[in-house]
């Protein structure tokens, strides 16, 4: 009587199921490369945007009296209260002023127009704008 075939052509007899054992550590070491490599990259995106506010620009702003603009391009500072979003002061009266120089109450040499990218806060110490990537502020004109 002739010897019974194996099911399968490819199929040793005595092997495991799922190939050879060299086989299967080939897999188990590719699989943890892959691994490693995607928490390294994962680490790495991570930390690309934590420094994002690291490196923005940081900028003072001032809530002002916008009604109340000199000859030399002055505005009377206000209490932040008038700028933030609860409080919308009389028909847009009160607004931020962006970098600019304090001096006896009043603020000059700034920008009325948020700038893009920068950290800003007041000299309260209110954050109105993270910088980097998906920055949003509050208030402001």
């Amino acid at each position: 009587m002739a010897k019974p075939r194996p099911p399968y052509p490819m199929a040793q007899p005595g092997e495991p199921p799922g190939g050879p054992p060299a086989a299967k550590g080939k897999t188990l070491s590719s699989s943890m490369i892959t691994l490693g490599t995607m928490g390294l990259l994962s680490t790495l995106v991570v930390g690309f945007c934590a420094v994002q506010d690291t490196f923005a620009e940081r900028v003072t702003a001032d809530c002002v009296d916008l009604g109340s603009r000199q000859a030399d391009g002055s505005y009377a500072v206000v209490s932040d209260v008038n700028c933030s979003d609860r409080y919308h002061g009389s028909h847009g009266a009160y607004g931020w002023y962006y970098g600019g120089l304090r001096q006896a109450g009043r603020v000059v040499r700034g920008t009325t127009i948020r700038p893009a990218n920068a950290h800003v806060s007041s000299r309260t110490g209110t954050v109105l704008q993270r910088g980097g990537f998906g920055g949003r502020g509050s208030g402001g004109s």
